[in-house]
């Protein structure tokens, strides 16, 4: 049998002074004890029992959810009487004539168009970081190999200047566009084939040195410097791995290969100069043509602009974690305890920053992160924004069961995301669900962030739909990417796959759908109690199938809602029934493929969406874009959108 550890004062001590918690208050209110090595293994994560002799210095400071007086995000010039709503997708659901068998900018774009007629004030979009392109089935937006740059699969490739039509192949083209799911592989092959030859093109292009593109990539590149080329390298490194059987993470890369700083990767650089190159011209045109996107959303009418995500954290064999170990916790997995909805608990596969870093004034780590995303949002959405208070750390190795609360210094952080928040003029919207702890809720509220709020989870008999009660600071929707769309939901569907992966007993499944009966009929109670339905469909609406008069009706419900900000899905908008992800699934489930089945040519033609649309329309009429702020910055010269 195991010897259970314990911690010896002198660590107990220094572990609550690293905010490393002992015990923790999981969602149903019972006390749990975090075991004693897993406190042990993040204290040597953090760099201590090793350095016991080195005294916590001031970075350390104990834990606060003290907000600084001048830690206040960006909010309208009057939060109190605004009511804007906006529509959230997911970029590569989106399906139209023209796109290259995935959703892009330029679809994207069309949807901004639509949308603002339609009297919207935003478009929410799932987080654009860069994924794998040597290894595409890796193509969880959740789960990024670096938040500093982005995912080129979503280019509008045939809106770049130099795009020629031979250069792509049709009956390629004509499949993967006909494809249920996203082909991650073929998209990228087709992409990136077509994207090498137009860059082997554009390099041979005889352009004097004013010209507007060329000195447009220098400074790109001259902004990026060192940090840049190396999530290039790293991208044109895993291509020549994969190509040679290896893995597309530095982990699974041979040994000279692991180190972004040694002599094998030095001289690869410099025998792949051309090729870092492409990778670094991707990044820029990714980047100019969604600064176009943005200013063309805010250009067209809408207030906020795109509403965008940004991923709680980074893989651990990404570009990032091999381009700067030092500012992660590499033997750490960020997930979640075990509760009534997983009883094992979740492990994101996720590695954390250091905590300690993010503290020193003198790196502001955390600031130049928030920004790479921020400058292009209207609103910005934080993925768990409990991590600004405390991560949930699971050793590498350990399941769930066996993780622990690690606490980061929330005031420093709030700090740094205001500066960001102000500079940008950017709404902070923090994913303030699961096991929140005592006085979170408040601290987000004086630092200007606004709460997330989803119906399915509320308490509805207590929900606010009086229009003279000021706007609270949140944003409200139905639902999220992982719960299914409003039709599936309402039908149980996760429930009966749930029960049909083993996942609950037949007991537990029908507890869940007696639970599921209960969210059902408080909703419908609130549409009768508001008069938002016809009494007469009623009873239509008690069964699984959903009336799209109910469908508009909770629409109606949530436009009315006294939240700041509402985002319907635009796959409840048209009908779809299909989750986006199911977590705790990988060979399971398609999840990130599911195409929207209605493009985006025929929206302005659906019936539920023009309806839908009208209602938020009505509830939420369109106000003054100076409300917001911002301007809009000059076009690309490298990009036609």
């Amino acid at each position: 049998m195991k010897r259970k550890q314990r911690l010896g004062p002198d660590l107990e001590r220094l572990a609550e002074k690293l905010g490393i918690t002992a015990t923790y208050e999981d969602l149903q209110g019972r006390r749990r004890t975090v075991p004693a090595e897993t406190r042990l293994r993040i204290l040597q994560a953090l760099g201590f029992p090793d350095r016991l002799g080195v005294r916590p210095d001031k970075q350390w400071a104990k834990p606060s959810l003290d907000v600084p007086e001048d830690a206040r995000c960006f909010l309208p010039a009057s939060p109190g009487a605004t009511r804007a709503w906006g529509i959230s997708t997911q970029v590569y659901e989106l399906t139209s004539c023209r796109n290259w068998g995935i959703g892009d900018f330029e679809d994207v774009r069309q949807l901004c168009l639509i949308a603002a007629e339609a009297g919207a004030d935003f478009i929410g979009l799932n987080p654009l970081h860069a994924l794998f392109l040597a290894e595409p089935r890796r193509c969880s937006p959740y789960s990024p190999s670096s938040r500093l740059f982005l995912n080129p699969l979503y280019l509008a490739v045939d809106k770049i200047t130099g795009f020629r039509k031979d250069m792509v192949d049709e009956e390629r083209l004509s499949h993967v566009r006909a494809s249920e799911f996203v082909d991650y592989a073929a998209v990228a092959t087709l992409k990136l084939t077509v994207l090498r030859q137009m860059w082997h093109e554009w390099n041979k292009t005889d352009l004097t040195d004013a010209d507007a593109a060329k000195r447009a990539f220098d400074d790109f590149m001259q902004e990026g410097g060192d940090v840049l080329f190396g999530h290039c390298l790293f991208e044109s490194l895993a291509s020549f791995m994969t190509e040679r059987g290896y893995g597309s993470g530095w982990q699974d890369w041979p040994a000279e290969f692991q180190n972004r700083h040694a002599a094998a990767v030095e001289s690869y650089a410099a025998d792949h100069l051309d090729d870092v190159g492409f990778h670094i011209w991707l990044q820029w045109l990714t980047a100019h043509q969604l600064q176009n996107l943005a200013n063309c959303a805010r250009q067209a009418g809408l207030r906020f602009g795109l509403y965008l995500d940004f991923a709680i954290g980074e893989v651990p064999d990404g570009s990032s974690t091999w381009s700067a170990p030092d500012l992660v916790l590499p033997t750490m997995n960020i997930g979640a305890p075990p509760d009534a909805f997983s009883a094992k608990g979740q492990d994101w596969r996720i590695v954390p920053l250091s905590p300690g870093l993010l503290a020193d004034p003198g790196e502001p780590n955390y600031r130049r992160l928030i920004d790479r995303t921020a400058r292009f949002a209207g609103a910005l959405r934080l993925d768990h924004a409990l991590g600004l208070w405390q991560l949930f750390l699971i050793p590498a190795g350990e399941t769930a069961a066996a993780g622990g609360y690690l606490r980061y210094p929330f005031p420093d952080m709030i700090s740094s995301l205001a500066v960001v928040s102000r500079e940008r003029q950017t709404l902070i919207i923090g994913e303030d669900l699961g096991n929140v702890p005592e006085g979170f809720r408040p601290a987000m509220e004086k630092a200007g962030i606004l709460g997330y709020k989803v119906l399915y989870f509320e308490d509805i008999a207590a929900l606010n739909i009086d229009p003279a009660f000021p706007a609270s600071l949140s944003l409200a929707c139905l639902s999220t990417h992982d719960l299914p769309p409003l039709i599936g939901w309402w039908r149980g569907d996760d429930i009966l796959f749930a029960e049909g992966l083993g996942w609950s007993d037949a007991d537990a499944a029908i507890r869940s759908r007696e639970d599921r009966d209960k969210q059902k009929r408080a909703l419908l109670h609130k549409l009768a109690e508001a008069r938002l339905i016809d009494i007469t469909l009623l009873e239509c609406s008690q069964g699984a199938d959903l009336p799209d008069e109910a469908v508009v009706a909770l629409h109606r419900l949530l436009a009315k809602t006294n939240s700041m900000l509402v985002a319907p899905r635009l796959a409840d908008m048209v009908g779809e029934d299909r989750s986006t992800n199911v977590p705790g699934t990988a060979e399971e489930y398609p999840n990130w493929c599911l195409k929207l089945r209605i493009p985006v040519e025929r929206l302005k033609d659906t019936a539920l969406f023009a309806r839908i649309s009208t209602v938020f329309e009505e509830e939420r009429p369109k106000r003054r874009a100076s409300d917001c702020g911002g301007t809009p910055t000059d076009e690309n010269p490298a990009s036609r959108m």
